[in-house]
């Protein structure tokens, strides 16, 4: 076999190689990735807040206070403790409110810090603006005291009303929010002295794996390992447990790539639709009303270039179609995701009532790749 020197040597055949396979690639549109820190996705596991709940009494309303007895009754108590006894016939609670309190108490809130707190009309109160909230206890699950509120109420909306017993009423106005002050911290313990456990905030399993392989990598070291979709364990190394809180900001900034489940959240309600962009429709046709939703596949045979060492491809190309009947034909070509699905039906003129019935529709005939929420 005759071979000139330099002809076909194994870098030119790389070159010639290289040449051929790159113009597969250049058109290839990669999916974005979410980056996120570590602290944006999880928390630790000791690091939860606690629910607390009380009752109170809102004074100073401009005659828009309960006509409840057990206002009446709550006033007199209060009244009592305090050393004061009033005839029951003496006294009226028009501009006096009966109301509830929640609040969320966060980890490492100290003695001393303020907290806000909802204030709920709990009796035919009108409204709440202008009250002020009696210093009032706030306990936990364990019936132990937290905090104590107490001061302004602060009402985002209004009662206005008529001469002639017209009414307008604008948001809520009998609830509103006053501060509190934290009275007694709730420990945080950590279970485990030398290892750390991380509670991912949505639950799943390629973020948890993708967690622990950045913070092994990071770190040199395999020390973190996923237990389930929720929980990453990390151990904490030797030269860190002696101060574990600069171990732990140092995880905190650690950037991972997140994934997660695809998902529409509809609220039929107030017509509100959230969706994520990885939601795909299989082939599918809906009909509602006079509009009609049609999703077909077609067989697409793609070649590879000579000398690629490729493969023949045999791929659906789908297309969609919406309908409206005395009306324009939309149709989208090679494209099913969600927000196509959607721009489709706004531009026919389907209500945001529409869109959720067909979406429901879509997902009951398993056609929706993705979650479907309804709130």
């Amino acid at each position: 076999m005759l071979r000139r020197e330099g002809l076909f040597s194994p870098l030119s055949f790389l070159l010639i190689l290289l040449l051929l396979l790159l113009p597969l690639n250049m058109g290839a549109e990669e999916e974005p990735v979410i980056i996120s820190r570590i602290k944006d996705v999880a928390r630790l596991e000791e690091d939860r807040a606690n629910q607390l709940t009380g009752f109170g009494l809102v004074v100073g309303l401009n005659g828009t206070g309960d006509n409840q007895s057990f206002s009446l009754d709550m006033v007199l108590n209060f009244l009592a403790h305090h050393g004061f006894v009033v005839n029951r016939s003496n006294i009226r609670v028009k501009n006096v409110a009966a109301v509830a309190l929640s609040a969320t108490l966060p980890p490492y809130k100290r003695s001393g810090d303020t907290l806000e707190v909802t204030v709920s009309s709990l009796g035919d109160a009108k409204s709440l603006q202008g009250g002020v909230l009696l210093q009032s206890p706030l306990a936990g699950a364990d019936e132990n005291v937290y905090a104590v509120a107490q001061g302004p109420v602060v009402v985002s909306g209004f009662t206005a009303a008529g001469s002639r017993g017209s009414r307008q009423t604008t948001n809520q106005p009998t609830v509103g929010l006053a501060q509190a002050l934290v009275e007694n911290e709730v420990p945080v313990e950590r279970a485990m002295i030398d290892t750390l456990r991380w509670v991912l905030f949505n639950p799943d399993f390629s973020t948890a794996n993708t967690m622990a392989t950045a913070i092994n990598s990071y770190l040199g070291e395999e020390i973190a390992y996923p237990e389930t979709k929720a929980d990453v364990r990390v151990k904490i190394p030797e030269g860190y447990q002696s101060n574990p809180v600069e171990f732990i900001a140092l995880i905190e900034k650690i950037q991972i790539s997140r994934d997660q489940t695809a998902k529409v959240v509809v609220n039929p309600r107030s017509g509100t639709i959230v969706f994520d962009e990885n939601v795909r429709i299989a082939p599918v046709a809906v009909t509602r009303g006079n509009i009609t939703v049609r999703i077909s596949s077609e067989k697409n045979i793609s070649q590879p270039p000579p000398f690629s060492a490729g493969e023949t491809v045999v791929t659906d190309q789908e297309t969609l179609e919406v309908t409206e009947e005395g009306g324009s034909l939309v149709a989208l070509p090679a494209g099913t995701a969600i927000n196509e699905v959607v721009r489709a039906l706004n531009a026919v003129g389907a209500t945001p009532q529409d869109i959720i019935s067909l979406l429901i529709a879509i997902d009951q005939a398993g056609a929706l790749h993705g979650v479907l929420e309804i709130r």
